[in-house]
């Protein structure tokens, strides 16, 4: 590799202390890997919570685990993407963020890569003490090892629009394709107006839902959705002085009887009891938004047994899930203004994207370099 020999990164020293931006030097690229120039680095929810120390996680570590950047140097014996396509420096391409194992049992017997017990994962516990240092998206250069699943970029496909739903889509894919798919016709609601339920709102109405009804807040988030043409309803339940009403316009909103799909992506306990009771007799409740263990939340049972719902949980995403969010994303993007939903920042800047996604005041950060 010619040109610069360092790269910079932001660096998660200590949980609550401020992040620090460092300069490490790029190694050559391993043997089955790459190093890609990372353009873009998304900021997700889950990296608050990282920097508050609310996962266990080694640090000091580089943040980041969404990027989409320009392939610098092929390492020995790297020559495709993960759907057979030729690479070469200077490509553009996505990865996903973490490489399960493929020996532990959930790999090995249950099919469940997702739940792999020793999975690696950019920018959350690659630690600077393992090496190499560059190893998450908040940086502009990054190591990728051998496994990592990578994709070209979605040709014609604007960066800032791949990155509106980084982490968010690929999970959504997931828990959509594989965990509880949308059926033709369906009524689906949707709890969280972050870029999980967007992504959410957004596939359901791809895959053919008669009627999505985004239900989250703050005002702002659901009139860039509607905007950008995300969801048919939006009704503001975070803002509102009497959430039972909310709830009550929510099931209006599905003609009465409940949805056929609750698809809670708010992150917050309370709304698992919330959405209990807005799926009609015989529905369908998926869980994709409890990430992060936020705390324990009163249910009342019986809404599961009188409605008799399939209760399902869906966790993180693979490389497959990643490819086919590339896939998808000329789709996407012809219906969808998702670039409209980001906010870039430099690199240096990083102190603030993390302010402005902790506050709400951006729907989705993303750090440029």
């Amino acid at each position: 590799m010619t040109g610069v020999r360092t790269g910079r990164a932001v660096v998660l020293e200590e949980f609550g202390r401020p992040l620090s931006l460092r300069e490490f030097a790029i190694p050559p690229a391993p043997d089955g890997g790459m190093i890609v120039a990372c353009g873009h680095g998304g900021v997700c929810g889950t990296d608050l919570h990282l920097c508050q120390g609310h996962l266990a996680i080694p640090t000091p570590l580089v943040l980041g685990h969404e990027g989409l950047g320009v392939v610098r140097e092929l390492g020995p014996g790297t020559h495709r993407d993960a759907t057979g396509a030729e690479l070469a420096a200077g490509d553009a391409v996505m990865w996903a963020s973490s490489i399960a194992c493929g020996v532990c049992p959930p790999c090995r017997l249950h099919h469940e890569p997702t739940l792999c017990e020793n999975r690696r994962t950019y920018g959350v516990n690659r630690s600077l003490n393992d090496g190499p240092e560059l190893a998450g998206s908040w940086a502009d250069h990054i190591v990728l090892h051998p496994g990592t699943t990578v994709v070209k970029a979605a040709e014609g496909v604007d960066p800032l629009a791949a990155m509106s739903l980084a982490c968010a889509g690929p999970t959504v894919v997931h828990a959509l394709y594989e965990r509880r798919p949308v059926r033709l016709g369906e009524v689906v609601v949707v709890q969280g107006s972050g870029p999980v339920g967007l992504a959410a709102a957004a596939f359901a109405q791809l895959a053919g839902a008669a009627k999505v009804i985004l239900v989250g807040g703050p005002a702002e988030r659901l009139e860039r959705a509607a905007r950008a043409g995300i969801g048919d309803v939006h009704l503001d339940i975070a803002d509102a002085d009497d959430p039972e009403r909310v709830l009550a316009e929510v099931r209006a909103a599905t003609g009465g009887a409940g949805a056929d799909l609750v698809i809670e992506c708010a992150g917050v306990p309370a709304a698992v009891a919330q959405g209990l009771t807005l799926a009609r007799r015989g529905g369908s409740y998926l869980v994709i938004g409890q990430y992060t263990d936020a705390g324990d939340t009163l249910i009342n049972p019986h809404q599961i047994v009188h409605r008799q719902l399939d209760v399902i949980g869906s966790w993180a995403f693979t490389g497959a899930h990643l490819v086919e969010y590339v896939r998808l994303l000329p789709a996407l993007t012809a219906r969808f203004d998702l670039a409209s939903l980001v906010t870039s920042f430099p690199l240096e800047r990083h102190a603030d994207a993390l302010a402005a996604v902790a506050d709400g005041s951006v729907m989705k950060a993303v750090l440029t370099s």
